[in-house]
């Protein structure tokens, strides 16, 4: 019982931690493919234009956003999609399994991102402090 309490009153913060870590996290893809920062790509930098230079101006702008939660629900929505996408496109006709495939990161991403069009932002986030509730009638 004491344990529920707990939960139920830390779980719309930990939403909020989930969401700017996933932000953050997903602003690196942006930042080594667009930045070179931390360390550049392995297969260098994408060619303006590319699918992969889109892919990071998501992963940069969209991490950014994510992790002030601004406009959450729909660039959580967006990045699930590029995220399934690149799964489709760059990994599953490698292998079925996510982890031979080297797609679990994007599929994870994937669903992670989808959860919080769901959950929306969290407490902590400017969408929460504005009082956006963007799809709200969804939630």
């Amino acid at each position: 019982m004491v344990s529920a309490q707990i939960g139920s009153r830390w779980a719309p913060h930990l939403l909020s931690i989930l969401r700017i870590m996933a932000g953050l996290l997903f602003m690196q893809h942006g930042t080594q493919k667009l930045l070179g920062f931390p360390v550049p790509p392995g297969s260098g930098m994408p060619a303006m234009g590319s699918l992969l230079w889109f892919g990071g101006i998501i992963e940069l702008v969209g991490g950014a956003l994510l992790t002030i939660g601004l406009l959450t629900r729909p660039v959580a929505f967006l990045a699930s999609g590029m995220c399934a996408f690149a799964y489709f496109m760059f990994h599953a006709h490698r292998n079925f399994f996510p982890i031979v495939n080297q797609g679990e990161l994007a599929a994870l991403y994937s669903f992670v991102f989808l959860y919080f069009v769901a959950a929306g932002p969290g407490p902590w986030s400017v969408d929460a402090r504005m009082g956006r509730t963007f799809l709200s009638r969804w939630s």
